[in-house]
């Protein structure tokens, strides 16, 4: 497997750099956040409190009849380790209303994409009412590979630990002493009953980051596909999953007719300080 050495106390100070700078420029007093449950939110949650203080991070428990007992549990846990702000609301009865008026009764998928998009407007609502931003919780793996639902789990302002692939984040887990339980269960987004992430994908992170990783250095598919221990049809098959999602990492495109195009060549800093 190709390995990247990070240093976690570094990476920290980075992240935590990004989220107070970040903020600050935005003219905002803090961050709402979704608090899962799971690894990628504990992790996110973590460095924005310990970023911004305790009153400018709010976590939002958004569960559904769809959300594992283990998730309800950690959820508390972490909350109450780390001595976090957070509410809970019930997503269920705007999920059957939507349902029932929608054009065409949603199938199974198109119930779980409408959930992650509930998720985002109430996340916004609250972010606006308390002048905060919406933190993302996605993780570079999900975001290479389009894992994650447009306009809902991806419809953030900052993805603090969008540059860090799903078994860095294990390893950064570890340094913040995230528990246990939580760092050793499967991971899920928690929108079909039984569903797992390394089920849909079709592997587990181990291989997808080392594939990912692979295809970041520009290495031959064949030294990837040893590499990884999958056929080569698998590694095509990955890097296709993120040519297939490009639109989700990108502004909607617009056709150019000015001198600078927003989202295309309108060149200015995305972050000052």
């Amino acid at each position: 497997m190709i390995k990247i050495t990070l240093d976690y106390d570094e990476v920290t100070t980075v992240i935590k750099d990004f989220i107070k700078t970040y903020v600050e420029n935005s003219k905002c007093k803090g961050v709402v956040l979704g608090l899962s449950g799971g690894i990628d939110s504990a992790v996110t949650a973590v460095l924005c409190k310990q970023s911004l203080g305790k009153e400018n991070t709010l976590c939002l428990f958004l569960p559904d009849e769809a959300t594992p007992k283990d998730d309800i549990t950690h959820q508390k846990l972490i909350v109450e380790k780390y001595d976090l702000l957070s509410k809970t609301i019930n997503i269920d009865p705007i999920v059957k209303q939507i349902s029932t008026i929608s054009a065409v009764a949603p199938n199974q998928m198109a119930r779980a994409n409408l959930k992650a998009r509930i998720r985002m407007a109430i996340l916004f609502e609250y972010a606006f009412m308390k002048k905060s931003l919406v933190c993302g919780t996605s993780n570079k793996s999900e975001i290479l590979v389009g894992y994650f639902t447009k306009y809902g789990d991806g419809g953030v302002d900052i993805m603090p630990i969008g540059d860090l692939y799903k078994t860095q984040i294990y390893e950064l887990a570890k340094f913040l002493k995230i528990p246990k339980e939580i760092i050793k269960k499967a991971p899920t987004a928690g929108l079909i009953k039984g569903q797992t992430d390394e089920k849909e994908l079709g592997c587990n992170y181990k291989t997808l980051d080392t594939i990912l990783l692979g295809l970041e250095l520009k290495k031959d598919i064949s030294i990837i596909s040893k590499n990884a221990g999958v056929n080569v049809s698998f590694v095509k098959k990955i890097k296709n999953m993120r040519v297939k999602s490009q639109h989700k990492r990108n502004i909607p495109l617009v056709p150019k007719v000015g001198s600078r195009t927003s989202g295309l060549d309108w060149r200015s800093p995305v972050q000052l300080g």
